[in-house]
């Protein structure tokens, strides 16, 4: 084997896919961000439930920052912007479906619960 033909099996480009000491690192604090919060909600919660969806809700911030570092290999690089430019699309995307789903809770609770206080008003009058 030429030094050439080995030298181009271990040319990465300058691309930083991870070792597996990384991707354990990451798979074990995945794992703990989500049993942390599980556990939390399981055992009840805070006193606050404001307090509760808080941290439920920042447990789940840093694991997708957890997942962008070690699983996606995202890191200061910039990669002809095309990481900057990925991080940017995500957080929009994110922000779009998580302010849609509270949007359309917070109508659909608003818009079917007097429906079904009236409902049940009749039931108790009859």
């Amino acid at each position: 084997m030429s030094a050439e033909h080995a030298h181009a099996h271990h040319d990465d480009h300058g691309h930083d896919h991870g070792s597996h000491a990384s991707y354990l690192k990451g798979f074990v604090l995945s794992v703990i961000l989500t049993a942390l919060p599980f556990g939390i909600v399981m055992a009840g919660g805070f006193e606050s439930r404001a307090l509760t969806a808080v941290t439920v809700i920042g447990f789940a911030v840093v694991q997708i920052l957890v997942h962008m570092v070690y699983f996606l290999h995202m890191n200061g690089k910039q990669e002809e912007g095309w990481t900057m430019l990925s991080t940017i699309f995500t957080v929009v995307v994110v922000v779009i479906l998580l302010a849609g789903s509270i949007w359309v809770m917070y109508h659909m609770n608003t818009n079917m619960m007097p429906q079904m206080d009236h409902e049940m008003m009749q039931g108790i009058g009859s």
